[in-house]
């Protein structure tokens, strides 16, 4: 596909088609990584950061912390 930049501003830009943003999820306004590789620009989706406690809300296993213990001192730890 091909597509013309044009002046917007200071900058210039390209218009991308609805069928695109709607195939990947865009819409008006929302961020884009922008990258360039070789002669290739990149635009791609930004990965959504998670939180930690969103990483183990539905984390079932064993809580290992228990099994944890402090040992005595190696070096010139102050305790």
């Amino acid at each position: 596909m091909e597509a013309r930049l044009q002046r917007w501003g200071n900058s210039d830009g390209i218009r991308i088609p609805k069928s695109i943003l709607k195939s990947l999820g865009l819409k008006t306004n929302d961020k884009v990584n922008l990258d360039y590789l070789d002669d290739k620009i990149i635009i791609s989706k930004p990965k959504k950061k998670i939180s930690l406690e969103e990483k183990f809300a539905n984390y079932k296993g064993e809580n290992l912390a228990k099994d944890f213990e402090w040992d005595n001192p190696k070096g010139k730890e102050i305790w």
